[in-house]
C-alpha cells in the first residue's frame, strides 16, 4: 500500500484543458496591464487612457460630432459622453452646433486641449516605445501588423 502511494506521488496530473497563462485573453490583458501603469506614470497629467484617445484624435482630425469622436476611439455612446464631460469641465474641449445638422453637436479642442495636445504627444510617444522595449524593431512591427489583424 505504502509503494503504491508514493508511486502516485510521481505521476504528474494530466494537462487540464484550459490554462489560463496561455489564453489570448488573459495575456492581452496582462499587457495592458503593463502598458496602463507606464501610460499613469509617464503622460505628464492627470490624464485616462480614454481622454488622451479623444483629445489626441480631436488634435488629429479637428472638430467632429461626439458619436463620430466614440468611433474613431473605439468608445460606447456612454463612455465618450462621460469622457467629454470630464474634459469639457477641464476646459480642454468643448461643444458647439453644427452649422450643417442643428440636432447635432460639434467637439472641439479649445486652445488650452490643443495646447496640451502638443505638450503631451512626446510623452505619448515614449509610452508606446518603452511599452514595445522588450521586443526588437521586427518584433514590433510584426506584433503590430498582428494586432491590427485582430481588431
Amino acid at each position: 500500500m505504502a509503494r503504491s502511494v508514493a508511486a502516485k506521488k510521481n505521476v504528474k496530473p494530466a494537462k487540464p484543458p484550459y490554462v489560463l497563462d496561455e489564453q489570448v485573453g488573459f495575456i492581452l490583458r496582462q499587457v495592458w496591464q503593463r502598458h496602463s501603469s507606464i501610460f499613469a506614470r509617464d503622460i505628464g497629467t492627470n490624464l485616462t487612457p480614454t481622454q488622451w484617445a479623444a483629445l489626441s484624435k480631436l488634435a488629429e482630425t479637428g472638430p467632429c460630432s461626439q458619436n463620430q469622436l466614440g468611433r474613431l476611439t473605439a468608445m460606447d455612446v456612454a463612455t465618450i459622453k462621460g469622457v467629454i464631460d470630464r474634459l469639457t469641465a477641464r476646459g480642454l474641449t468643448e461643444t458647439s452646433q453644427d452649422p450643417e445638422d442643428g440636432r447635432r453637436l460639434l467637439v472641439s479642442l479649445t486652445r488650452a486641449g490643443q495646447q496640451l495636445a502638443e505638450k503631451l504627444a512626446p510623452n505619448a510617444l515614449a509610452i508606446t516605445r518603452e511599452t514595445l522595449a522588450p521586443l526588437e524593431a521586427k518584433e514590433r512591427e510584426t506584433l503590430m501588423m498582428l494586432l491590427n489583424k485582430l481588431r
